[in-house]
């Protein structure tokens, strides 16, 4: 499963020449999940009121081309991989309407607990949403 986002990049997004801070894209693939997560049917506050919390363990972004301010944007956010401890996801940012790549991205997350800090198993109520979108994605 694909989700998609569009926005505009803002000026306080960008730097003196009107270029996009690098550590924006970081920012831009947080939401990308977030989405994703609701486009499945889960929502974020759901995970938090459950004391569910996924931390990113590693990230990385890939720079082709910056994006400037006043474009319009596409965040393209693709699950990877999911277990019940962790999950994967692959980003691709582009101007809207075009199909270069201008960024693209990957994160892992691990399911922790709010209470001890300590990895957790994902309960199947989200488990399952995800694991369908990931299904979906893989076929």
């Amino acid at each position: 499963m694909s989700v998609k986002n569009f926005f505009r990049v803002h000026f306080y997004e960008t730097d003196l020449m009107g270029v996009v801070h690098h550590s924006n894209y970081i920012r831009w693939f947080e939401t990308g999940r977030v989405e994703f997560l609701r486009a499945v049917g889960i929502s974020l506050n759901d995970m938090i009121e459950d004391k569910i919390l996924f931390p990113i363990t590693e990230i990385k972004a890939k720079y082709f081309q910056p994006a400037k301010f006043d474009d319009e944007i596409e965040l393209e956010t693709n699950a990877l991989a999911l277990t019940k401890v962790k999950m994967e996801f692959n980003y691709k940012i582009r101007r809207k309407n075009e199909n270069e790549i201008l960024v693209s991205g990957y994160s892992q997350n691990v399911f922790t607990s709010m209470e001890t800090g300590k990895i957790i198993r994902l309960p199947d109520k989200y488990f399952l949403k995800l694991h369908n979108a990931v299904i979906e994605e893989m076929e």
